[in-house]
């Protein structure tokens, strides 16, 4: 059968003859609905009448149907089933009269013959109508339902479990997956512990033949679906949100594979900024192209409205912000209204690398620190006496993360009377932890990170100020910094100045990194500490770059907007793009400032850190571990995803309802999940009865004669003749399974096999040992971790 159903093919076949399944396949292509070319003109004394074909006919008529050859109108039902006893005029020669159409069609609904065909082809491929209305049928759809009901059941409690390993990032499959094993995944033990709560998951493990659904491809396949499910929600609410921005950073992995991690940013219909983890993916290369055609690909897949993309943040590598050839560039080219954002917390850390890097005495001083953690991190003995004396850790280094190397200065001045005593001024009161972690909030906006520079701009100038009121309080007649000689004394005078340049370097830095451009001097036009000034001096300047930035704006409702906002004092309590957002909508004011309220959501869409991308780093380095290292892209980033993700997965409306559909979807599977209103046949199962039990246990209960010295020759004869056991089989197994042969010899046997060779199993504890004393639960004492590596280890 052709593809396509036309009426010219429906006309040469015999409908009643064919089989079943060809009959249904022509009902599944449905009634062809070509536009026909049919244009009648008729003419009287005064005018002249012009009809022609309108498609929308077929959708008044649902057995309508043309044929585009003959340029007639056709009864697709009478075609099927009465092309001979029907009218002729709709099931052979069909009709084009356009001025008779509604009668004809107002007669043919009428008839019998009609009617009875139109019924024949709803009813096609179902059972018949007497057995529908009998009590036994209804009575099989009612078991049906009831079997589909306890197999959704159970399949919500196995995606439960996936759901309760994926939030805390924990290992499905263990090294042995069979039911009989002592060592299983963290999975399989989380679906025998809930068995032991629920009879009817019980049930079905110990009753299940066909599909138990703990296998890895039923666990993949649960993972693929839930990311699925997951994105579609993310697509449906970047659909309902106005723009969204793109973050993406790149690393390696644990088995040195470039992972890239893309998140997207958006507001929701209430006003809230998220950020949201799309996935990880590895592209086909390192170079811009190749990155830049892995972020469009994903884009695509999210919305087909290039205007919506109105940001992208990136790190400050080359092949990422690179004017001319870079992935920003790349991107740009084809989304217009996506404005770059270099990640502010990247930045700040440069200015601050850059500020000690300035100095050789600030340089040598990081470099002892980091010595002074390496030296207490990689020796027990000096760990073991550091604990003793000091009872405080030296955190360890960081090269990416600023904050850590702030953390270890604070200890070791809190712990150390040795060492530079300049130092403690500057640590007391220094406020760079602060900025490090504001600029790395989910919910920043541009404007808070305008305040938040500020403020750390601020906090530097007072530093500075305090050494200058230092120094000149100084007693001695020399108390102005000089350049300093190789061999120059180390006085409180050089320390002070060492101070003064590293702070002078980082207000250069600031005010050089930090200072807003083109499309984000937006955000200075909401500036609350500024609108008295805006109110006497509006700032034009900012207008037309933000116009010239986004022009789907308009200039002049903007601008009268704005005039209302600045002189309104109600407006100046708001502080930041995220809380003047909330106020606008708990407000009803979106009518009243529709642009400022459509310019504010693009200042709050604007991601101006890659922080994000970051931490899917941090939960990537948990879920893919030296012990995990050969998973695949998909199931990684399903597993990422039920982490990173897993308050938007709790929001999900019947989330596990949703799964089971598109798990449904996926393939024919051996269990029934679909809920039906007729079945065409029920099916029996029967077990056998087994009566091996009975055998052995009347073989285990016969008592051999004779004299305990003939019986243990004629066992050992016995046990000669016994072909040699396989090298793969367990010798152990196999004398449990035949110690009612051998009541002499399986003794002996235990006693001989269970002597230990090796001492494989210390390093098993060793290895367990590892895996629950790691970097994030390095403090636990002693006897916790003997008492959690004894449960472990004898939890069978």
């Amino acid at each position: 059968m052709d593809t396509y159903v036309t009426v010219e093919h429906l006309l040469n076949i015999h409908f009643s003859s064919l089989p079943l399944e060809k009959n249904i396949e022509i009902k599944k292509e449905g009634r062809p609905m070509p536009n026909l070319n049919i244009i009648q003109i008729k003419k009287t004394k005064s005018r002249e009448f012009k009809r022609s074909f309108n498609k929308d006919i077929y959708s008044k008529h649902g057995w309508l149907c043309g044929c585009s050859k003959t340029n007639r109108l056709f009864c697709f039902p009478c075609i099927l089933f009465c092309r001979t006893s029907g009218d002729k005029n709709w099931s052979q020669n069909g009709i084009n009269d356009l001025a008779h159409l509604n009668d004809k069609i107002s007669t043919h609904i009428k008839s019998s013959l009609h009617l009875n065909a139109h019924l024949n082809l709803k009813l096609l491929g179902k059972q018949d109508i007497r057995q529908q209305l009998s009590n036994a049928f209804r009575l099989s759809i009612q078991k049906h339902n009831e079997t589909v009901t306890n197999n959704r059941y159970i399949l919500s409690k196995i995606i439960d479990c996936i759901k309760f390993c994926g939030a805390f990032e924990l290992a499905l499959r263990g090294h042995n997956e069979k039911s009989d094993s002592e060592n299983p995944g963290i999975f399989r033990g989380l679906i025998n512990f809930s068995s032991e709560l629920d009879n009817t998951l019980k049930l079905h493990l110990e009753q299940s033949t066909v599909f138990k659904g703990l296998s890895k491809i039923i666990q993949n396949e649960m993972l693929e679906c839930m990311l699925f499910v997951i994105r579609q929600n993310i697509k449906n609410e970047i659909k309902n949100a106005d723009f969204f921005s793109v973050i993406s950073d790149e690393t390696t992995d644990v088995s040195a594979q470039f992972q890239m991690s893309i998140i997207f940013r958006y507001i929701l219909s209430n006003g809230t900024p998220v950020e949201r983890f799309w996935g990880f993916f590895n592209p086909s290369g390192h170079d811009a192209k190749s990155l830049s055609e892995c972020i469009k690909y994903n884009l695509k897949e999210v919305t087909e409205n290039h205007d919506k993309l109105i940001s992208q943040s990136y790190d400050g590598a080359a092949v990422m912000s690179g004017r001319l050839s870079g992935v920003q560039k790349l991107i740009k080219d084809e989304y217009k209204n996506a404005h770059f954002v270099h990640c502010y917390a990247h930045q700040l850390n440069l200015i601050l690398s850059q500020a000690t890097m300035h100095n050789r005495d600030v340089r040598i001083f990081f470099s002892n620190l980091t010595d002074v953690t390496n030296f207490f991190s990689n020796s027990p003995q000096r760990v073991a006496v550091l604990d003793k004396v000091v009872n405080h850790r030296i955190p360890r280094s960081s090269n990416t993360r600023w904050n850590f190397k702030s953390r270890i200065v604070n200890t070791v001045h809190e712990n150390r009377e040795l060492l530079i005593e300049c130092m403690e001024e500057i640590e007391n009161t220094f406020n760079q932890n602060i900025a490090i972690n504001q600029l790395q909030k989910r919910k920043i906006d541009s404007i808070e990170v305008k305040n938040a520079i500020s403020r750390f701009e601020e906090n530097i100038q007072k530093e500075r100020q305090n050494f200058d009121n230092f120094q000149n309080e100084m007693p001695g007649e020399v108390t102005q910094c000089r350049p300093k000689r190789k061999r120059d004394d180390d006085t409180l005078l050089s320390r002070i100045c060492v101070a003064k340049e590293v702070c002078d370097i980082l207000i250069v830095c600031v005010k050089d990194r930090f200072e807003y451009k083109a499309h984000l001097n937006a955000s200075l036009l909401f500036m609350s500490t500024e609108f008295p000034l805006y109110e006497k001096s509006f700032p034009q300047t900012y207008v037309d770059e933000t116009i010239e930035a986004y022009p789907f704006l308009n200039k002049s409702k903007l601008q009268t907007e704005l005039e209302l906002i600045y002189k309104r004092t109600d407006f100046r309590s708001v502080i930041g793009a995220v809380n003047l957002l909330q106020f606008i909508i708990d407000n009803n004011l979106e009518q009243i400032f529709s642009e400022t309220f459509k310019l504010i959501r693009i200042i709050a869409t604007i991601p101006m850190t890659s922080a994000e991308a970051e931490r899917s780093f941090s939960t990537l380095k948990r879920i893919k571990t030296f012990l995990r290292n050969s998973m695949a892209e998909e199931r990684l980033t399903a597993l990422a995803m039920l982490s990173i993700e897993k308050k938007m997965v709790k929001q999900i409306s019947n989330f596990n309802e949703e799964v089971i559909k598109v798990f449904m979807k996926k393939k024919d599977r051996r269990i029934d999940l679909e809920f039906k209103n007729i079945t065409t046949h029920t099916e029996y199962r029967h077990q056998s009865i087994s009566i091996w039990d009975t055998i052995d246990r009347n073989s285990a209960e016969v008592q051999p004669s004779g004299t305990s010295t003939s019986r243990a020759i004629i066992e050992v004869q016995r046990y000669l003749e016994v072909a040699i056991l396989q090298r793969n089989n367990d010798p152990l197994n196999w004398w449990r399974e035949n110690s009612y042969n051998y009541p002499y010899l399986h003794i002996l046997a235990k006693r001989t096999l269970c002597c230990l060779g090796t001492s494989v199993p210390c390093e098993r504890v060793f290895l367990k040992a590892g895996l629950i004393l790691n970097d994030r639960r390095c403090r636990l004492k002693n006897d916790k971790v003997k008492m959690l590596l004894f449960l472990n280890y004898n939890s069978n």
